[in-house]
């Protein structure tokens, strides 16, 4: 499906000349199709029908609000990587809940206003992290879900400024670190481990690099 084609030698958006947007909204100008919204992320939502799961759209590569509440509607989760992007979501419609928090410069504060939210994890980056959101935790009287970011040491063959799975890499920790996080975090009384989260960079044409991390990780 592509929602953008040319009819008469005019380009529309759907059904719309994107010439008569331009006259009406001056230029340049950004332009969105919701059926093209929809229908990618429904072939999302079947290719993994069969299993549990929750599909979250990485608020960062597009928050304009209206897209926001497309994909709200739609039932879609939303990976945030802070409370601006999180009230964001939920000024649009979205549901706290269905919020991954990700990200390394995670503070006291945006945490303690995510469970506040009660969002549906954190991606966790650290072991110092780790301590900071339980002890946020402890401090409000609640349990902080929790997954382990684990950086898998793989390259996705992406543009070196956007890998984010290699060692050498700021992100996650490695194999080693992340079985003994879990570990830790299991034993707390105000930590509930959901899983595991892995990403290894953005712009990937190729699936392989996605199978080998998914292979690292359940090694774990």
């Amino acid at each position: 499906m592509n929602s953008f084609s040319f009819q008469n030698k005019v380009l529309h958006a759907e059904s719309v000349s994107v010439t008569d947007l331009m006259a009406e909204y001056g230029s340049p100008l950004y332009i969105y199709s919701r059926s093209q919204i929809e229908f990618n992320w429904q072939q999302f939502e079947n290719s993994f029908d069969s299993h549990p799961h929750l599909i979250c759209y990485a608020v960062k590569a597009n928050s304009n609000l209206a897209v926001l509440n497309i994909l709200a509607k739609l039932g879609s989760g939303f990976d945030v990587v802070s409370i601006g992007e999180l009230e964001r979501v939920i000024a649009a419609g979205g549901n706290s809940n269905r919020c991954v928090f990700s990200g390394v410069a995670k503070t006291k504060e945006s945490i303690q206003k995510a469970l506040e939210y009660d969002i549906h994890c954190f991606n966790v980056e650290s072991a110092a992290e780790l301590d900071l959101i339980e002890s946020v935790a402890v401090d409000i009287k609640v349990k902080a879900p929790i997954s382990i970011r684990v950086n898998p040491n793989v390259d996705a063959k992406t543009h070196p400024y956007i890998s984010t799975g290699l060692t050498e890499n700021k992100f996650g920790v490695g194999s080693d670190v992340a079985l003994s996080l879990y570990k830790k975090a299991n034993l707390s009384k105000h930590l509930n481990v959901c899983g595991l989260d892995y990403h290894i960079g953005s712009q990937i044409t190729d699936i392989l690099p996605f199978m080998e991390a998914l292979d690292r990780v359940l090694e774990l």
